[in-house]
C-alpha cells in the first residue's frame, strides 16, 4: 500500500541563535505536530533570552533563491511568514508567493521580540500592510501589533479586539487571529475574526516569564494544522491548545537568564 503523504510546511522567517523563536521555534513546532518543516531564512539575529544584539539581513536575491529551491522540489502544503525587517524582503517574499502560487499563507506580523527589541523598521510597516496582508489567509497579530498596524491604541477588551480584527480584515486579510496574550485577567482570549463571524478561544493564563517565541510558535502551529488539512477554526483550536501546553510547561526548562523559551516538546519529552 502507498504510504500516506507527510504534510509539509514552509517557514519564511529570521533565525534566533538562542533557539527559542523564529525559524528554530517554527521547525520545532512543525516537528512536534507531525509536520515536515522546510525553511527560508530572511535574517540572522545574534540573540539570546536577554535580547537581540545584532541583526544581519539576508540579501533579497538569496531569499528568492531559497524560495525557488524549496518550491521546485517540495510539495508545500502551507506557508508561515515571520520576521521581515526590510521593504526589499517583503517585496521579495510577496513575489515568491505569487510566483509559486503558495497557499495557504499564515502571516505573523513580527515587530517586537519578547525582550522588547524592535525587529521591524518603520518603513517596512507600509509594505507589510499594502503587499503581504492582502496575500494572507490568516494574520496573527498580538494586541500591540494590531494597534501598530492600525495606528490605534491597543485593545483593552474583547469588543475592541473584535473591532480591530474587523479593521484588519478591511486591509485585505482573509482572516485575523487577534491574540490576547498581552491582555489581563485569568484567561488568555484569542478571537478568530472572519467575514462570516468571530470565534472565541480561551485558555488559562499561566504566570511565567518564559514566553520567548510564543507568537512564532502559535502561528506555526496554525500553519501545521492547515498543512495537515484541518479547516482554519480547527487549526486555530489545536494551535491554542498546543501553545497553552507549551507555556504551562515552560518553567520546566532551565534555558537562559531572561525570557526563556516555551517548551515545544512538552508532550514528547514527558512521554
Amino acid at each position: 500500500m502507498p504510504r500516506p503523504k507527510v504534510p509539509i510546511a514552509l517557514t519564511i522567517a529570521g533565525s534566533d541563535s538562542s533557539g527559542g523563536a523564529g525559524i528554530q521555534a517554527d521547525l520545532k513546532t512543525f516537528s512536534a505536530l507531525g509536520v515536515f518543516g522546510a525553511s527560508v531564512i530572511t535574517a540572522l539575529t545574534a540573540q539570546n533570552t536577554l535580547g537581540v544584539s545584532a541583526i544581519h539581513d539576508v540579501p533579497d536575491g538569496f531569499i528568492a533563491a531559497q524560495m525557488d529551491a524549496v518550491f521546485a522540489d517540495l510539495r508545500v502544503d502551507a506557508v508561515k511568514i515571520g520576521m521581515l525587517s526590510r521593504p526589499g524582503a517583503i517585496r521579495t517574499v510577496a513575489e515568491g508567493l505569487a510566483r509559486h502560487r503558495a497557499r495557504p499563507v499564515v502571516l505573523d506580523p513580527v515587530m517586537v521580540a519578547a525582550s522588547g527589541a524592535r525587529l521591524l523598521t518603520d518603513d517596512s510597516l507600509a509594505g507589510l500592510k499594502a503587499i503581504l496582508i492582502p496575500m494572507a489567509d490568516l494574520i496573527t497579530p498580538n494586541l500591540p501589533e494590531a494597534a501598530a498596524l492600525l495606528g490605534a491604541e491597543p485593545a483593552q477588551d474583547e469588543a475592541q479586539m473584535r473591532r480591530q480584527g474587523e479593521a484588519l480584515l478591511a486591509l485585505g486579510a482573509r482572516a485575523v487571529l487577534m491574540k490576547g496574550g498581552h491582555g489581563q485577567g485569568a484567561e488568555s482570549v484569542d478571537l478568530l475574526v472572519e467575514p462570516a463571524g468571530v470565534t472565541r478561544f480561551a485558555a488559562p493564563r499561566h504566570p511565567t516569564r518564559n514566553t520567548h517565541g510564543t507568537g512564532c510558535t502559535l502561528s506555526s502551529a496554525v500553519a501545521a494544522g492547515l498543512a495537515a488539512g484541518l479547516a482554519l477554526p480547527a487549526a486555530v483550536a489545536r494551535a491554542k491548545d498546543y501553545i497553552s501546553g507549551a507555556i504551562a510547561a515552560a518553567d520546566r526548562l532551565d534555558v537562559g537568564h531572561g525570557h526563556g523559551p516555551v517548551h515545544h516538546f512538552f508532550a514528547l519529552w514527558d512521554a
